[in-house]
């Protein structure tokens, strides 16, 4: 038990020292990423359905779900809760037509036990490796293969799953829509924000919308990190904690057996005597 938790504390110490550097990562980027999401959400509304390769309406034939999960377990209810998302996620969409690119081994392990990993011959397998290397040049390789598969007609739409970092003990599973790329919440109301565009249209939209949405993949990664590193240092915390409660009940435990046992001998020792003595 001893050994256990020095075991837990251990890796509760790891996690808090990588997720002071997840979290500084998070927080930096989350208002780049959410500020660069609006105006791609006006940028994309303003242009006709030729201009638009990545926001132009499509029946949603084939649907890809990016499945973010961390490549090892010991965190809770972390992977869990993203694998039961993209199950349901399947079920509204018909399994047969939804794919899934894993990132993350446990998005592998947890689909294949439900026989519902569903690989696209013309993506990646899986994706395990960025959690090794987690930069936005890695990610932008990942992005890259996803948009030139929706721009082939290859899927028709792209749904990331991933924990969204709230703090240490909180994580958001959520489900946000990557591709095709669609107008923003003012824009949805009526509030279309006028840009004037320098140079032309056609130029920034040809080099602005892929790298925004490589920034919304790097973000999404960036969050399921953080969420990570917060949900492994609860539960080793919360294990440590257990482990030291059912140290305690086995110690009172071993204690009064030993006292009964002891009782015993003594017991038998004096009625030897007293059996002598007579």
């Amino acid at each position: 038990m001893n050994s256990t938790m020095q075991i837990t504390s251990a890796m509760k110490m790891v996690s808090a020292a990588k997720l002071k550097r997840a979290t500084d990562a998070i927080t930096q980027m989350r208002p780049y990423a959410e500020k660069l999401q609006d105006i791609l959400g006006n940028l994309s509304a303003s242009l006709d359905s030729s201009e638009g390769i990545y926001s132009a309406p499509r029946a949603e034939k084939n649907v890809l779900i990016v499945t973010v999960t961390s490549n090892r377990g010991l965190c809770g209810g972390f992977n869990g809760n993203v694998v039961k998302s993209v199950i349901k996620l399947m079920e509204e969409h018909g399994s047969d037509n939804v794919y899934v690119l894993p990132v993350g081994k446990k998005a592998v392990d947890g689909l294949k036990s439900k026989k519902l990993l569903n690989l696209h011959t013309d993506l990646p397998a899986e994706c395990n490796e960025i959690w090794n290397e987690l930069d936005f040049d890695n990610v932008s390789v990942i992005a890259e293969t996803i948009m030139k598969a929706y721009r082939d007609g290859v899927v028709d739409k792209v749904v990331v799953v991933y924990n969204k970092f709230v703090n240490a003990a909180v994580q958001q599973v959520q489900r946000e829509a990557f591709l095709p790329v669609v107008p923003t919440e003012s824009e949805a109301s009526g509030t279309q924000v006028d840009y004037i565009f320098s140079p032309e249209k056609e130029s920034i939209v040809n080099d602005l919308i892929p790298k925004s949405l490589k920034v919304q993949l790097y973000k999404a990664l960036l969050d399921s990190h953080a969420s990570e590193h917060g949900a492994r240092m609860t539960a080793m915390h919360k294990a440590t904690d257990n482990a030291g409660d059912l140290k305690k009940e086995l110690t009172l435990h071993y204690n009064k057996a030993r006292q009964a046992s002891i009782t015993a001998e003594i017991l038998e020792i004096v009625g030897g005597a007293e059996a002598l003595a007579g």
